[in-house]
């Protein structure tokens, strides 16, 4: 007879480990199932940590060569591309042995399998390491959690002339000369300066018009000026024709203003997307739609078939952590009352949705972009200012880009924030308390900031535009 559980998670990644974690402590019983060569999940085995670590260390050769500007004298740093990825791997394997650990300890059921739906109530099993799984679960509820996979895009050639994605970039220890990187949002920009601080000269080839084409315009032109600062070549607004092999070298030919151009490089990085990954899980037999290759979900998290759930990469609409965590918790919940036969009270709330790329600098932002307030039809005020004019920055050396925050004209109620610049990862966060708590710019211009400290930059924009509230 087979075993029959409340809730059965597909993918042991942040999400799939939230909602386990969260719906255990309900006091559902959880099936968790994992079927990765490792366990992890994107975040902590391909995505977020491995490319962080290995930032860090190319953002600490390039501040190296910098020395001079600060009174210190040192040799020019040289890259040892081994040790860096050997660090890397050290880190990844102690996060990924913390994760295991937890989910082999969890208040759940660990399964290291990979399941597909035989229909909307079983699961099928094939285990994939040494401990023993059953073949088929049956679960009241499930929840979807199995991440992303990079994109196949169809541009005649580039199969043929080979490429990396950013996951043979994590393993990639033999210094290239010259790099292609086809993209222009954070995985692709992360892996271009990545290349270029570590010594290799950087092309950028984008289709939209700006580098990060979801963020307002000033965004995007504040890191190609950047990049081409710092040695890379940068081209928007792109329609790449073909790719062919040239010797060693790969040429990339693309038409720009409608003039025709190429570029050549040793290798290309392929940095056009993520897609859900789904294979093998045959979700149309669970009935669960799929939406431009996703799987559709709602504020709840549920999908079509209302006790399936989705969260994190594979449903989205947004992929970054800290929002497929939520999603997970979210589904949790949901699922728990589904099965109490209640009314669903968890819905996901996207008005903190936040972003940071880890350039340098670094770009960050939560809730609305000035484009998004125009598009929602909103009387908005906004107010920037720049790191060129700011003492701690100038102190630091660190005078590139800007903070930008987004207000209602009525009341002044702060709704969207941007930074680019040093440590915008750790500034945006003051802001996400702000919209949290729905903070107005009078309240953040009259908050005490400590001087000379970089967060005080908040308060000019919030100047700006606490003048020009109006409060009727």
């Amino acid at each position: 007879m087979r075993e029959l559980y409340d809730l059965a998670v597909i993918g042991a990644g942040s999400a799939g480990y939230a909602a386990a974690r969260t719906a255990a402590g309900l006091g559902l019983k959880v099936a968790v199932v994992e079927g990765g060569e490792r366990v992890g999940g994107l975040c902590i085995l391909r995505g977020c940590m491995p490319t962080k670590t290995m930032l860090e260390s190319a953002h600490r050769n390039f501040e190296i060569g910098r020395a001079k500007e600060f009174g210190i004298r040192v040799g020019k740093p040289k890259p040892d591309w081994e040790a860096i990825l050997k660090r890397k791997d050290r880190l990844i394997r102690e996060f990924a042995e913390y994760r295991e650990g937890q989910l082999e300890k969890g208040r759940f059921t660990f399964f290291r399998a990979q399941a597909s739906f035989l229909n909307a109530e079983r699961l099928q099993l094939t285990g994939v390491g040494k401990g023993k799984v059953p073949q088929e679960i049956q679960a009241k509820t499930f929840l979807i959690s199995t991440g992303s996979r990079t994109a196949k895009r169809e541009i005649p050639g580039l199969e043929e002339a080979g490429y990396w994605t950013s996951d043979e970039c994590l393993h990639a220890s033999k210094q290239v000369k010259s790099l292609i990187v086809l993209g222009g949002r954070a995985v692709a920009l992360e892996f271009a300066q990545y290349y270029a601080h570590l010594g290799v000269k950087v092309t950028v080839i984008q289709r939209s018009s700006q580098l990060l084409p979801e963020s307002d315009p000033e965004v995007g032109q504040e890191l190609e000026k950047v990049f081409r600062e710092h040695g890379a070549q940068v081209f928007c607004g792109t329609q790449i024709q073909r790719v062919v092999r040239r010797g060693k070298n790969k040429r990339v030919e693309f038409i720009q203003a409608g003039k025709s151009r190429y570029v050549e490089a040793e290798q290309i990085l392929q940095a056009l997307g993520r897609e859900p990954n789904l294979g093998g899980l045959a979700v149309e037999k669970a009935g669960v739609r799929l939406v431009q290759g996703k799987v559709h979900s709602e504020m709840t998290q549920q999908t079509s078939v209302p006790h399936i759930f989705a969260a994190g990469d594979v449903c989205g609409p947004y992929e970054v952590v800290h929002l497929a965590i939520q999603q997970g918790e979210v589904a949790a919940k949901n699922a728990g009352d589904w099965i109490r036969g209640r009314e669903l009270q968890a819905v996901m709330d996207y008005r903190l949705k936040l972003e940071v790329i880890f350039t340098s600098p670094e770009v960050a932002s939560v809730g609305l972009s000035e484009k998004e307030c125009k598009e929602k039809g909103l009387d908005i005020l906004s107010g920037s200012y720049p790191f060129a004019d700011h003492g701690k920055s100038m102190v630091m050396g660190a005078t590139d880009g800007f903070v930008k925050l987004i207000a209602l004209r009525k009341g002044g109620e702060i709704i969207g924030a941007q930074v680019v610049g040093p440590h915008a990862s750790d500034l945006i966060h003051e802001l996400v308390a702000v919209i949290r708590y729905r903070g107005t710019a009078k309240e953040v211009a009259e908050m005490p900031h400590y001087h000379p400290t970089l967060s005080e930059i908040w308060t000019y924009p919030a100047e700006e535009i606490a003048e020009k509230i109006s409060t009727y």
